[in-house]
């Protein structure tokens, strides 16, 4: 879980959060899954990629909205994972995605190291 502050430029021009945020929301709020535990989505050539994204885009966030953003593990396979994440505002969902992502070794799908699945499954 991660909580977000919208900052002005995370709006558009009416104050209402640009559409792409969420997404990079999402992402900030996996990365941190593991920068709470003081390691790296990134480790040397070793790291996830977003492969496909499915988007409910619900209710408008705006500025200055105080957000949450969860991150749950949906699927795991050998070399890939869905992520399944919402953004809140007091409680009330706002945005809800599905997140595939691939682990790669060198740039090709590789198996998911055990302790990788234990960071992305720690918010049931």
């Amino acid at each position: 879980m991660l909580n977000i502050k919208v900052y002005y430029e995370d709006t558009d021009v009416g104050g209402v959060v640009y559409y792409a945020n969420y997404l990079k929301f999402c992402e900030r709020a996996r990365s941190e899954l593991f920068f709470k535990r003081g390691l790296s989505p990134h480790q040397d050539d070793e790291f996830f990629v977003v492969k496909h994204v499915e988007a409910d885009y619900i209710k408008s966030a705006v500025f200055g909205d105080d957000l949450v953003v969860t991150c749950k593990l949906a699927e795991k396979k050998a070399a890939s994972v869905v992520m399944y994440q919402e953004v809140l505002r007091d409680g009330e969902v706002l945005f809800k995605g599905s997140f595939k992502l691939a682990y790669l070794k060198n740039f090709k799908p590789t198996k998911i190291p055990k302790e990788m699945f234990e960071v992305l499954d720690d918010e049931k």
